[in-house]
């Protein structure tokens, strides 16, 4: 199971997920290129030590982000794009909360010893404003500004522009917006919750407890990702089998 920093950031994942990663590790790596053909269902399930639906799924699951194309009566084969260079490839919401947590969690810790009491009251304001929005916006405006008045209490500002970077990833990458917007809609005391247990921390001037709790933040941040995404996932992959299921279905010959 994955872990940030001693943190489980899963509890539980669906089996294929493990197949789709394996496969875009390899794939990756440069063990299957572009053009190549993966091997087949049967050798895979054997390799991977699951059943063929399992296979079947993780397939699926891969066409649908774009890392292979399934042709009929061929194979499935790797697509062009995935062995493209990725630095110019966008940024993946969960990539951005790993690095979010790293050093914001770090930020916290360094801020609780060099914090001052002006700023300390600027981050109560941010605190009690997001808890006080009527507008998710608002709400948004605020969780920025508590995060940046942190990044400020450091005295580094080298920590001050990696965090502002972070954040402009957050307000302006397509995919990170849609991401964030569909789990931060949810969860909103326990968002609250979370930014007050940083606040105490801060506040007790606790470095261990302030990178503890920034860390549960985030921690809880990418389980919803995860949980978000694989809803999605799924739902398309329901959505692809129940093509497939009509394009062979026989029953209507019987009508």
């Amino acid at each position: 199971m994955a872990r940030l920093k001693g943190i489980p950031i899963m509890k539980k994942r669906r089996r294929f997920w493990t197949v789709v990663e394996k496969l875009e590790a390899l794939i990756d790596k440069g063990v299957y290129p572009a053009g190549s053909r993966l091997p087949a269902e049967r050798e895979l399930a054997e390799a991977y030590d699951v059943s063929r639906p399992t296979i079947r799924e993780a397939i699926i699951a891969l066409e649908v982000r774009e890392r292979v194309e399934v042709k009929t009566g061929s194979g499935v084969y790797v697509t062009d794009s995935a062995g493209s260079d990725t630095s110019h490839k966008a940024i993946s919401a969960f990539e951005l909360t790993q690095a979010r947590a790293l050093v914001e969690a770090e930020a916290a810790a360094l801020a609780a010893a060099t914090i001052r009491e002006t700023e300390l009251s600027a981050l109560k304001q941010a605190l009690d404003d997001m808890s006080s929005a009527e507008k998710a916006d608002k709400a948004d405006e605020a969780d920025q500004r508590f995060h940046e008045i942190i990044s400020r209490a450091t005295r580094n500002n080298a920590i001050v522009m990696s965090i502002n970077n972070l954040w402009k990833v957050r307000r302006n990458e397509p995919q990170v917006i849609a991401a964030y917007k569909d789990v931060c809609s949810q969860g909103i005391e326990q968002r609250i919750k979370e930014h007050t247990a940083i606040y105490d921390a801060i506040a007790k001037r606790d470095s261990s407890a302030a990178r503890k709790a920034m860390h549960n933040h985030f921690n809880r941040l990418i389980n919803a990702l995860f949980e978000s995404s694989e809803a999605k996932a799924l739902e398309e992959i329901k959505r692809k089998t129940d093509e497939t299921r009509g394009l062979y279905s026989i029953s209507h010959l019987n009508k």
